[in-house]
């Protein structure tokens, strides 16, 4: 698990929802508290910085992205989802592994890219755990493809933000709140 999740498509379709609405969100709430699971490179907790966000924190399953993050001087620990997340966020942001199982693709790239069987194991996963970490009329950037299958959505609420057509698939990301 050497490789960090170089940005693409994906990345830059969250990057730019976050540039249009974090400074919303800091006129309702300057102590605005985010949370971004699956942190990767770093890019978007660089544009929550750059946004004025104060309390960010972050996590990622591979090690290789916790030490990224660390450098670049972002608190991020190692976690499988909220598995060692404390506290509750105004705004959790998760851009995940969400295509369908590929038999051949590399084992390398599956963990960046792979969301399960059906594209949606892990979003669903994310989806049950999120709301105790949620603080009242929080809010969720939830990343989907067209490709991901089965999300169970529970009893959230959603907004589709932003979409982006590519070549093979459709990219969305979600407003979620309880």
């Amino acid at each position: 698990m050497t490789n960090i999740y170089s940005p693409a498509e994906d990345s830059y379709l969250m990057q730019k929802v976050l540039q249009e609405k974090i400074p919303i969100f800091l006129k309702g709430n300057p102590s605005l508290k985010v949370l971004e699971i699956g942190a990767g490179s770093g890019i978007q907790l660089v544009i929550l910085q750059q946004s004025g966000v104060k309390n960010i924190f972050s996590s990622d399953i591979n090690p290789h992205a916790v030490m990224q993050c660390k450098k670049m001087g972002f608190e991020c620990v190692q976690s499988d989802l909220f598995e060692k997340i404390k506290g509750k966020y105004d705004l959790i942001i998760f851009n995940p592994p969400y295509l369908p199982e590929d038999k051949n693709e590399p084992r390398e790239s599956k963990i960046s890219t792979t969301g399960g069987k059906n594209g949606s194991e892990i979003i669903n996963k994310f989806l049950i755990q999120a709301r105790k970490y949620l603080e009242k009329n929080g809010k969720i950037f939830l990343l989907t493809s067209s490709l991901t299958k089965n999300i169970d959505w529970h009893d959230y609420k959603k907004t589709k933000i932003a979409e982006d057509d590519l070549f093979m698939e459709k990219l969305f990301v979600w407003e979620v709140w309880i």
